[in-house]
């Protein structure tokens, strides 16, 4: 499966860094992912583990705080469709 596929998906963009993007995946150039609707989370600010904050998203919904997020991809770990993550 290519970006191409994902464009316009609502993707979880797991980072390298304490932060996890999930959004609405709106282009990807050669340097960046482009996410709208977003929710750029940072783990640091909160009580639970990248994992559990992605499967509970699934359940209740993305809670944007960013219109549009441009992430690197150089420090892009992986990327995948918010509703084929396995809740557990």
């Amino acid at each position: 499966m290519g970006w191409e596929e994902l464009v316009g998906q609502v993707v979880v963009v797991d980072t390298d860094s304490m932060f996890v993007y999930i959004g609405t995946l709106k282009e990807v150039d050669d340097q960046f992912v482009t996410l709208v609707n977003v929710d750029a989370h940072d783990v640091r600010e909160a009580k639970s583990t990248k994992e559990q904050y992605v499967i509970d998203t699934k359940k209740y919904g993305v809670n944007p705080n960013r219109k549009e997020a441009r992430v690197r991809k150089a420090v892009v770990v992986s990327v995948s469709k918010l509703s084929d993550i396995v809740e557990y």
